[in-house]
């Protein structure tokens, strides 16, 4: 994705060798150790989720558009297809862990917070708690990665979710299976899958009613009460953060742009962005990029 302004380069998870158990337990000194070409602090895209812990230092990142300091106690959750850059971690240490889509034991965990900013601060009695379940899972790794008699996948996968559930903000945590909750996460998971896979072909809740067999209301209130939002509301903000995406990090005219996420016409297309930002397509990449 390139354009005289910016490049964004597409990650694939591809674990050091000997570390392929979907998770790797990585540093802000590892990454600064292996990148001496400081391609860190250009635009990347993973295909993968990474989850960081700070725990001393200062620093900044962007993801989506967004610009965070980042201090002690503070947590970074990039989700796979986000578009960020490390602006400055020269300052950070702290665990940065990589997995899979997928290598979670609770889907749930994935679409915790999923609407919220990518970092968020750690109140201060939390962070050591957050360091400890941090250093099991990277002990457990390291183990792993010695003595593959020793590995297990599913353990690594639960001390993972020890810690999201440990840095994740509580309002955000997920029921546990069988709670009254579970049912509403379950069909948003469904649903969020779906309007990943579909955002640029389906722009109704009905398409994606008709596919998952519930009903638009049923969506739309499991959507309200896991993401806070409407599902249109939530399909509506997923094909804009693409259009974002595509206008600002690609060369793609405006008429390209609505054709790639299934728009009938570049009309339509700048109706929905304006409608969305108050802006025309043009006049938002031309700030974005400026």
């Amino acid at each position: 994705m390139k354009n005289g302004h910016s490049a964004v380069r597409q990650l694939r998870y591809l674990p050091a060798v000997g570390a392929s158990y979907g998770v790797e337990v990585l540093s802000f000194a590892a990454l600064r150790k292996a990148d001496t070409e400081r391609r860190r602090t250009q635009l990347q895209r993973p295909d993968f989720h990474v989850l960081a812990l700070i725990t001393s230092g200062s620093g900044a990142h962007e993801a989506d558009f967004r610009h965070h300091r980042l201090h002690e106690g503070g947590v970074v959750w990039i989700r796979p297809g986000a578009v960020h850059r490390w602006s400055d971690v020269d300052r950070l240490d702290g665990p940065l862990i990589l997995f899979r889509p997928g290598f979670l034991p609770d889907p749930g965990l994935e679409t915790a917070n999923v609407t919220a900013p990518a970092c968020w601060q750690l109140p201060a009695p939390v962070l050591p708690l957050a360091v400890l379940a941090a250093e099991h899972l990277d002990r457990e790794h390291r183990a792993a990665v010695r003595s593959p008699h020793l590995a297990s996948s599913a353990l690594l996968a639960h001390l993972l979710a020890a810690l999201l559930l440990r840095v994740l903000p509580k309002p955000a945590a997920p029921p546990p299976p069988g709670a009254a909750g579970d049912r509403p996460l379950k069909i948003f998971h469904a649903y969020r899958t779906a309007v990943e896979e579909h955002f640029a072909q389906w722009h109704q809740v009905a398409d994606y009613a008709k596919a998952l067999g519930y009903d638009v209301r049923t969506l739309t209130r499991a959507t309200r009460a896991t993401a806070g939002t409407g599902a249109k509301a939530f399909l509506d903000q997923r094909i804009l953060l693409e259009a974002k995406r595509l206008l600002a990090h690609t060369d793609l005219p405006v008429g390209r742009c609505a054709h790639h996420l299934g728009f009938r016409d570049t009309g339509n297309f700048t109706t929905f962005f304006r409608r969305q930002t108050g802006l025309a397509p043009t006049s938002w990449a031309d700030m974005a990029r400026s």
